[in-house]
């Protein structure tokens, strides 16, 4: 057993330690979900905040997650490399991003805990920085054919195809490729378009506006609640909107501290998000949310949270507090809600029109949360209910170890819906069952 291992046990049994003092300190809140949540009070954590995380594990011979009813799932593709985001692309080729957080220097105690902690739990480590191409040739629901697409990336994420021309949010900026329809495999260094600043949140999904002109970005902040200063999150926390023709960019939303996934609702036309909020303040305290977008809105990161609710740990500014916008639709505190698709009604069987959404899981809550595929019904342009499962049964029922994560999701080949699993390595396939 190596030192990191035996570092990260002990972090456990100091978090469990710290956890049982937390609860004895109040209840355990309900959690916080929907269009009018109850968000308790935040009690900021301090210097060792609430760290709970599984040990990966991966999925046995013929295990998979557990589908609602009426539904079934089955493995598209294993053997990946941290898969983490899907895009499907017209002729029916499906395209996986493979890539993982790296570390970075490690300055305090809490960040090595914080480290041996994602180490044990597979968040961290070496990136493929890789796309792969995955075909199902045959239509029977496995890809049997897997080519490397695009290879030698800096942590590739999102991925777009307009046209000819196929993009590729690195976390450092946006590169664009030429493509020809077929292709199993693009080379040449690609043409830069834009540049961001790479560490932190390091993910960049993308999504092509409805008119093909202009592509949207999601950039996530450099730390939790800007502790270095806000001269370093310039430029992050927002989702840029850049102009394909004239190649000029801007920040079209920001406040917004890693809004990963993107959609669009079409009966309004309206950008939708999810957000992953601040840590140490609570189990449920700030929500991960899912939100419309307005163009120059700002939804309060670092100052504030879910409206004005000031975050005390963090110098303020009242101008950006008084104009921060309650975003429409809380997830739950610290779910990770990563991965953003439509489903038009009709996709999957008992499911209306609606977002469905990857939670990656929680780590900064006593009781674990997310790590679930989940759906949240819209009716004439927004949210109109609870939420409800379509995949879960990837974490134990002891909390103990984890067999998947999910992260991206998509509409895939035939309108199944694909989700990926960067613990699990595999790439999940979710369609009507059948009788």
């Amino acid at each position: 057993m190596g030192l990191t291992e035996i570092f990260a046990r002990l972090v456990a049994q100091v978090g469990k330690a710290a956890i049982v003092w937390r609860r004895l300190q109040g209840s355990t809140p309900e959690q916080a979900i929907g269009q009018a949540p109850t968000i308790p009070e935040g009690r900021a954590q301090g210097r060792i905040p609430t760290l709970k995380m599984p040990t990966a594990q991966g999925w046995a011979p013929g295990q998979t997650p557990t589908a609602a009813p009426g539904l079934q799932v089955n493995a598209f593709a294993t053997g990946l490399d941290h898969p983490r985001w899907i895009h499907l692309l017209p002729n029916g080729d499906v395209t996986i991003a493979e890539a993982m957080s790296k570390p970075g220097p490690i300055r305090t105690i809490f960040g090595y805990a914080m480290f041996s902690t994602m180490k044990r739990a597979a968040a961290i480590g070496v990136s493929a920085d890789r796309i792969t191409l995955l075909r199902d040739a045959d239509g029977d629901g496995v890809a049997e054919i897997r080519e490397t697409f695009l290879k030698d990336l800096s942590q590739p994420f999102g991925m777009a195809l307009l046209g000819d021309t196929y993009y590729v949010g690195n976390t450092n900026g946006i590169v664009s490729f030429a493509y020809t329809s077929g292709a199993t495999h693009l080379s040449g260094p690609g043409r830069k378009l834009v540049d961001f600043k790479p560490g932190g949140h390091w993910t960049r999904s993308l999504l092509p506006s409805t008119d093909g002109r202009k592509l949207y970005a999601g950039v996530g902040s450099m730390s939790n609640i800007a502790e270095g200063g806000m001269a370093i999150e310039k430029g992050r926390a927002c989702i840029y909107e850049l102009d394909l023709t004239t190649g000029s960019s801007r920040v079209f939303a920001g406040g917004l501290r890693n809004a990963v996934g993107m959609a669009w609702e079409p009966i309004t036309g309206q950008l939708w998000t999810v957000v992953n909020e601040r840590d140490g303040l609570g189990d449920e305290t700030p929500p991960d949310y899912l939100t419309s977008v307005r163009d120059g809105g700002f939804y309060g990161w670092p100052y504030c949270y879910w409206g004005q609710t000031v975050d005390d740990r963090v110098p303020q500014d009242a101008a950006a507090v008084a104009a921060a916008i309650t975003p429409d639709y809380a997830l739950g505190g610290h779910t990770a809600s990563l991965g953003l698709c439509w489903l038009p009604a009709g996709t999957l069987p008992g499911f209306p029109e609606g977002m469905a959404i990857g939670q990656h899981g929680s780590w900064n809550r006593s009781k674990l949360s997310g790590y679930k595929v989940v759906f949240v019904p819209f009716a004439n342009g927004r949210p109109s209910g609870p939420p409800r499962d379509i995949l879960s049964g990837f974490l134990a029922e002891d909390e103990e170890r984890c067999y998947g994560r999910p992260v991206g999701v998509a509409i895939g080949p035939g309108g199944c819906l694909l989700v990926a699993d960067d613990v699990g390595n595999v790439i999940w396939r979710v369609t009507a069952a059948t009788p």
